[in-house]
């Protein structure tokens, strides 16, 4: 199947398959995997940040972040369209009893600085603490300028705050902006990275931040139930991940924007494009049910939103672009 639902589909490579097979291992609770220690040790180098941690997925790193920065009954600014807010069961408010302030994210996926000023809570007995704000990048594909988060990191330093960034997708956001990942890390006290989206992990996420702040969220993946034991196992495949990935994601944002010109040349299709390895196609005549079943009777795998998000990853090649946009174009000329 050619599968344009998400880059979480794609597979390990051959390299990371092999480095699992022999992976040193320890027991990562008691701190002596070497080969979890090794991928910290490099994130940390890679990213800029003092220390890191390994967790199961970005669910979790964002959770074990919200819950490092903030105490029960205090709050988070973030987007009406974040990951954390909106996609992650709740987790902050029913397991950190961290209450999320959303505000509407711009066109652009960023939160204007004025909006986040106003949703900063007075020092008032009535109100939760505001303590964090958290931002995305990228969000639905679209990417946050440097300026736009050295702006955002001001106004946190001024008003007491700490910064989060769900950094799910940076990498994109790096390879979009051509600019080296820790030149949008230095913004943040903290930072989540997923490994098994476009880097191609078969598991994991990272979590960075200063020393205190790693140790505390530790402490909390164990009562979370984020302690894996010989998760060296995973460690070797997220340490490729990382390391080797990131050089190849400007071909998914190629693919794309290819996909994207077929696609506009299909009139019952509305395009939406982003900079990088997301778009969008709006269905004129609502059928996007229909397309999906078509499309999977081809061997091709879409989710049917409204709009559909396709997204481009290793498993994509622009071949299968072109047949994917073949396959619309019969359907519409079919039904």
């Amino acid at each position: 199947m050619i599968d344009f639902r998400s880059d979480t589909v794609t597979q390990p490579s051959p390299e990371m398959r092999h480095a699992m097979a022999q992976a040193l291992v320890g027991d990562d609770v008691y701190g002596d995997d070497p080969t979890v220690n090794a991928l910290e040790a490099f994130a940390c180098d890679k990213l800029g940040f003092e220390a890191a941690l390994f967790t199961s997925s970005g669910t979790q790193a964002n959770l074990l972040a919200l819950m490092s920065h903030c105490e029960r009954g205090e709050e988070y600014i973030c987007g009406q369209q974040a990951h954390n807010y909106k996609y992650e069961a709740g987790g902050a408010a029913v397991l950190g009893s961290i209450q999320p302030q959303p505000i509407d994210n711009a066109a652009d996926g960023s939160l204007p600085l004025e909006a986040i000023e106003a949703a900063i809570k007075a020092d008032d007995f009535h109100f939760a603490r505001t303590r964090l704000v958290s931002l995305e990048n990228t969000i639905g594909g679209k990417v946050l300028s440097l300026d736009y988060q050295a702006q955002v990191a001001a106004l946190c330093q001024a008003r007491g705050l700490k910064l989060h960034l769900d950094g799910a997708r940076v990498f994109n956001a790096a390879v979009a902006l051509g600019v080296d990942i820790k030149l949008i890390a230095k913004h943040y006290d903290s930072m989540s990275v997923c490994l098994s989206k476009g880097l191609g992990a078969p598991i994991g996420s990272l979590l960075m931040g200063d020393s205190a702040f790693i140790a505390k969220a530790r402490r909390l993946r164990k009562m979370l139930g984020g302690g894996m034991r010989q998760a060296g196992i995973i460690a070797a495949a997220a340490h490729i991940a990382l390391d080797k990935m990131p050089e190849r994601l400007h071909f998914d944002h190629d693919n794309a924007q290819l996909l994207a010109e077929r696609l506009r040349a299909i009139p019952a299709l509305e395009v939406t494009t982003t900079p990088t390895n997301i778009l969008y196609a709006r269905c004129r005549r609502d059928r996007a049910q229909e397309l999906k079943a078509f499309l999977q009777n081809r061997g091709i795998l879409i989710n049917a939103g409204a709009p559909i998000r396709f997204v481009t990853h290793l498993g994509i090649t622009s071949q299968d672009v072109e047949t994917l946009a073949a396959a619309i174009a019969d359907f519409y000329r079919c039904h």
